[in-house]
């Protein structure tokens, strides 16, 4: 054990005195945490002056800060990802006529991943619950989770902000609302006779959740002054596709409309987070593609819909008297995981006899079943 620390201790100050090592030219560029605390500028939310010349403010804000620059890979993270989704998340706020600070949110809650989720049920962008999803406006159901969709989660983040802020009359107190509810934040601001964020008791995560919004912020707008020297080829590339119109008059499987799109099943779930499962149910969509999608998208989806539809039926199986999930599986030569995707069951659904199973057979196994 002491070998093992010795040796390590060794190894560590070894590269960092190095004058030509990596990590001694890592920590040249990396400015010294005591340095990135420093405050030396006015800071803003939303055009809201944050009073830092509050030493119990400023403190919190260092917090956060420093929590921020720690985690580097993380915030290394949020500027590749931030030219990927940013642009569109700017101009939804600027048509809603909001300030563009609230693009913040979206990373301090999410770090830009469409399907990051909570212990509490919150999903996607914004993290909305699924009760508040529904109520601007997003679908959330067993096919469909619009949480997960930049452009209309941000259209109902929009709405949400406008709302709270016509309520509590500033953006420190909405986004405190959007973190911890509307409710709530009201029912502390009654029984604490208080009105300022800053000097509001909250539940110790909406005390930070400004803070850690704010050290997005900077960490953002000034890279370089932090330590974070990007170049062009280390952000990710603007989202680009094309959108078209699907009317689907029955359940259909994703992978016809990848082979529609002529594009994989990946790049169709990459492209409509939303979209839950292996199946889009009947209805009317507008689905983003591959740009390079020819036209004739859905005159090509109808036909591969029909001879999947088709095929599908030469495929059923009649369940028998004493079969189960495994013993079919087994029987066909088929991953039981793929008989419940393909039947849309679980592992514990109940089968009966007469029961109707969708199989697809292994057609590489040459002996027959």
């Amino acid at each position: 054990m002491f070998f093992r620390l010795w040796f390590t201790g060794w190894l560590t100050a070894g590269l960092l005195v190095s004058g030509s090592g990596f990590a001694a030219d890592r920590e040249r560029a990396i400015p010294p945490l005591l340095d990135s605390a420093r405050l030396e500028q006015p800071l803003t939310f939303c055009d809201e002056v944050v009073p830092l010349d509050d030493p119990e403010v400023r403190e919190r804000m260092e917090k956060e800060l420093l929590l921020s620059l720690w985690d580097r890979d993380q915030a290394i993270l949020w500027l590749k990802r931030s030219t990927r989704y940013f642009p569109v998340i700017e101009a939804l706020l600027a048509e809603a006529g909001l300030p563009d600070d609230l693009k913040y949110i979206a990373l301090a809650e999410s770090a830009l991943r469409p399907h990051a989720g909570s212990a509490k049920g919150a999903i996607g962008f914004w993290q909305f619950l699924p009760e508040t999803g529904r109520r601007y406006g997003l679908t959330v159901n067993g096919q469909i989770d619009q949480r997960r969709n930049l452009f209309a989660s941000t259209r109902a983040a929009a709405a949400y902000f406008a709302e709270l802020y016509e309520k509590f009359g500033s953006w420190s107190l909405a986004a405190a609302a959007f973190n911890m509810g509307e409710e709530g934040l009201q029912a502390e601001i009654l029984a604490q006779d208080a009105s300022v964020f800053y000097r509001l008791y909250l539940p110790l995560e909406t005390q930070r959740y400004l803070f850690r919004i704010l050290s997005a912020k900077l960490i953002l707008s000034q890279p370089e002054r932090y330590g974070f020297h990007m170049q062009a080829g280390d952000y990710y590339p603007p989202l680009k596709f094309s959108t078209v119109a699907l009317t689907s008059y029955e359940e259909t499987s994703l992978a016809v409309l990848a082979q529609a799109a002529q594009t994989d099943f990946k790049r169709i779930k990459d492209l409509n987070p939303e979209l839950r499962g292996h199946y889009l149910a009947a209805g009317t969509y507008t689905l983003a593609v591959p740009e390079s999608t020819p036209p004739g998208f859905q005159e090509r989806f109808n036909k591969l819909h029909r001879e999947w539809s088709q095929h599908r039926q030469e495929r059923v199986y009649i369940v028998q008297s004493g079969d189960n999930l495994s013993t079919i599986a087994e029987k066909f030569r088929v991953p039981l995981a793929a008989l419940l995707i393909w039947n849309r069951i679980g592992l514990n659904s109940p089968l009966h006899p007469g029961d109707r199973l969708i199989i697809h057979p292994n057609e590489k196994q040459t002996d027959s079943p």
